[in-house]
This record gives structure tokens, sequence and C-alpha cells, in this order.
């Protein structure tokens, strides 16, 4: 054998060194919204074809092809889920913005206004599906009832026409006791009799009866209030 400085250095191949695995990266802003549309669209199929309570987070997650690792990384529970698909239809039964919802010349043709709107949104089909889910289930399911009461578009509607009322109370042209209880009945009044009959407990009104309803039910609302107020002056 040569002596160790005679010995010719033997090159070992050249290992490259792999390169670490690529990561998923996170979603872009328009695959998370992609992903939230397919949950929120097979979750609101399934309450309004089975009801809350039939309807599981494995049943969503299979329709809307996702893992339910994935489900669990957007929602703590159904109840969240719920939430979720109930603030999506609000915010498409709201009108666009552009047309405003407190707009009219006097009061009563700014009520008559904001009657028909509210109408309009209540007598949609999504809406009235939504209606037949929540009273059907919300006894049963105290998140579900939770909810809906968190979203609170019921809430916004009473105290945009609480606020509109004070205004008329305080040019004393009205008079009532409680500005958000009679925005309440206000609104009950306006809704009950066309709700009901669209839920197949009579025959649902034609666009004509919805827009005589609202007018009436502004002017017997008024007249009272206003009544009120004139013998408050006496």
């Amino acid at each position: 054998m040569p002596p160790a400085s005679k010995r010719k250095a033997v090159s070992l191949p050249h290992r490259k060194t792999p390169a670490p695995a690529r990561r998923g990266g996170r979603p872009t802003r328009d695959e998370a919204a992609q992903l939230r549309d397919r949950i929120l669209d097979a979750a609101t199929e399934l309450f309004f074809a089975r009801g809350y309570g039939a309807t599981s987070i494995e049943a969503v997650a299979k329709r809307a092809r996702v893992s339910k690792r994935t489900f669990y990384h957007r929602y703590d529970d159904k109840a969240a889920l719920f939430g979720d698909v109930l603030h999506r239809i609000i915010e498409g039964l709201r009108p666009p913005p552009a047309i405003p919802l407190v707009a009219g010349a006097d009061l009563t043709e700014i009520l008559r206004r904001l009657a028909g709107l509210i109408l309009h949104a209540a007598l949609t089909p999504q809406a009235l599906a939504l209606h037949r889910l929540i009273v059907g289930e919300s006894a049963r399911f105290p998140k579900l009832a939770a909810a809906v009461t968190t979203e609170g578009a019921t809430q916004e509607a009473i105290g945009l026409i609480a606020g509109i009322l004070a205004q008329g109370a305080s040019a004393g042209t009205l008079a009532f006791d409680d500005p958000r209880i009679v925005a309440e009945q206000f609104l009950y009044l306006v809704l009950s009799v066309p709700q009901r009959r669209a839920l197949v407990l009579g025959k649902p009104m034609t666009a004509a009866e919805i827009d005589h309803w609202a007018s009436a039910v502004v002017d017997l609302f008024l007249n009272g209030c206003r009544l009120r107020a004139a013998v408050g002056r006496k």
C-alpha cells in the first residue's frame, strides 16, 4: 500500500441535498371565499331539506366536498355554521346599497316604503324557508335560537323603525310610551298576515294585495298614534 502522502484522494459522488417538500400555502382570498360559499351552499340545502337537527357536520362536509378537518378549521360547531348561513341569507335579502331604507316626503310615505321593503324581503322563498326552519326547530335547539338572536336582523329593523317614530314623537305628531315596543308592534302588524298566508296557511297575497296591505297597515298604525297625541293635547 502506498504511503499516505502519495494516496490519491477518492472523490465520492456528489449527493444533492433533497429539496424540502413544498407545503401547501394558504389559500388566496378568492379561494377561501369560494370554499366558504361551497360549505354554506351545502349547509343551506341540507338545513332546508332535512332540518337543523337531522343535518350532520359529516353530511355538510361530504356535500361540500371538504374534509371534516377543513370544516372545523372554519367553524366550531353546527350552531356557528348556521349563524353564518343565517347571516348570508339576511345580507342577500337586504336592498342594494343604492336603495335607501329611509326615503319619502313625510312620515306616512317613509313608513309605507319601509313596510314594502320589509314585506318584499320576508316573502321570498328563501326567507320563508328560513322562517319555517327557525319556528320548527329552535325550541329543541337553544344554540339555533341563540344564532338567530345574535344575528339580530329583527332587532336592527326595530331600531330603525323606533328612530323614525321617535322623530315623529319629538315633533308632537305622534304619542306613545316606548318607541321600541311600538316599533316591534308595527313590524309584526306588517308581517303577520302576509307571512302566515305565504306559509300555506291561506292563499298567498298578490303583489297588488301586498302593496295595499302595507299602505293600510301604516295608515291604521299612524292614526292610532296620532289620535293619542291629539287626546294628550286636550
